[in-house]
C-alpha cells in the first residue's frame, strides 16, 4: 500500500505517503512509522491502530477533517481506494457536460458505515451532499458524531437507519427523493469463515508465505464484511429493488470485488430492463476492482 499505482488522475494520494507532512499534522502517527528494509518510511499495515492513525492523518491533511474516530472492531478502510471510487463517479456524472460546469450532486451511500468515508471525500472534494444508510445503529450514531463534530460537514450529510436487514433501497429512498448517484461497497463474503479465509489468502500473498492465523487488519463487523449469499446475492437484490426507484435516481452504482460475479449481475440487469449498464475498472497497485453502474 505504500506504493500506490494507477490511481485516478485526480486522486490526492498518488505515489508514496508523505509521512513527514502527515506526522506534522497528526503527531500520534509518529510512533507507528519506521523505515522498511529499503529505508523508506512506512507503517505496519497489519496493525489496526497504525492504519487508524494513518487514516486520521490523511483526513486532517487532505480533507480538512478535525475529528474522526470509529468504534473498536469497525471497518477502517484504506482511503486512497475509497477516494478513487468518488473520482470515477465524478467522471460518470460529468459525461455529456460539454460546458464543464459542475452542479451540486446528491448522493446515496448504501452502507455508510461508522467511518463515513465516502461522504467525507465526496463533500470535501466536490461539494456533494449525501444521505448515508446503514443497518447498524452504532454505525449511524458514530457517523452522525463525525458529521456534527466537523463544521465542514454540518448539514451536508444525512444519516438514515435501515430497519429491515433484508432490504437495501426499500425503506431508505422516499417518494420525493432524487439522487444523482448511489454508491455502495457491499459485504463481499458469504460468511465469517469465508471472510477469514479471504484475508488469509491476501496476507499469504503479500508476505510470500502461507499464513494460517490472523485477524482482519482493517477490522470490520459482520454486516460490513459478510452477508447471506455474499456480494452476488446482495447486488442481485439491489438491482431488483432499483427498478422500483428508477425515477428517484440517475445512476445506480456499486463496487464488485470478484470479476466472476459480473455475469450473474448482467443477467439480473437485463431482467429488470435497464437502459444502460457499464463496468468501470479501478486499480490500486496489485488490487483490481470495478464499479458496476446502471440506469433506466
Amino acid at each position: 500500500m505504500a506504493d500506490k499505482m494507477e490511481l485516478h488522475k485526480n486522486n490526492k494520494h498518488q505515489g508514496k505517503y508523505d509521512f513527514p507532512r502527515l506526522i506534522e499534522n497528526y503527531q500520534p502517527l509518529k510512533k507507528f512509522v519506521s523505515p522498511n528494509p529499503y529505508g523508506t518510511p512506512t507503517i505496519n499495515f497489519f496493525n489496526p491502530q497504525a492504519v487508524k492513525a494513518l487514516n486520521k492523518a490523511l483526513l486532517i491533511t487532505y480533507y480538512g477533517i478535525s475529528y474522526w474516530d470509529i468504534p473498536k472492531g469497525y471497518l477502517c478502510p484504506p482511503i486512497p481506494g475509497r477516494a478513487d471510487y468518488i473520482h470515477y463517479l465524478a467522471d460518470l456524472l460529468q459525461e455529456g457536460n460539454n460546458m464543464g460546469e459542475t452542479k451540486p450532486c446528491r448522493c446515496l451511500d448504501i452502507g455508510v458505515g461508522a467511518n463515513c468515508i465516502y461522504p467525507i471525500i465526496g463533500h470535501t472534494e466536490y461539494g456533494w451532499t449525501f444521505v448515508g444508510s446503514d443497518i447498524d445503529p452504532v454505525s449511524i450514531e458514530n457517523a452522525r458524531k463525525i458529521v456534527t463534530c466537523n463544521p465542514v460537514l454540518a448539514h451536508k450529510i444525512e444519516l438514515r437507519l435501515q430497519k429491515d436487514s433484508r432490504k437495501i433501497l426499500d425503506g431508505i429512498i422516499a417518494t420525493e427523493d432524487f439522487f444523482d448517484v448511489t454508491l455502495c461497497n457491499p459485504p463481499f463474503h458469504s460468511s465469517k469463515e469465508a471472510a477469514e479465509e479471504g484475508n488469509l489468502r491476501k496476507l499469504s500473498s503479500l508476505k510470500g508465505k502461507k499464513i494460517t492465523k490472523t485477524k482482519l487488519n482493517f477490522g470490520g463487523t459482520s454486516n460490513e464484511l459478510w452477508c447471506e449469499g455474499g456480494e452476488v446475492r446482495f447486488l442481485q437484490n439491489m438491482i431488483t429493488e432499483s427498478r422500483k426507484y428508477q425515477k428517484n435516481c440517475r445512476w445506480f452504482t456499486c463496487l464488485v470485488s470478484k470479476k466472476e460475479t459480473l455475469e450473474k449481475l448482467y443477467a439480473r440487469l437485463k431482467a429488470v430492463n435497464v437502459a444502460e449498464y457499464r463496468v468501470i475498472p479501478m486499480s490500486q497497485g496489485t488490487k483490481v476492482s470495478r464499479i458496476l453502474a446502471w440506469r433506466f
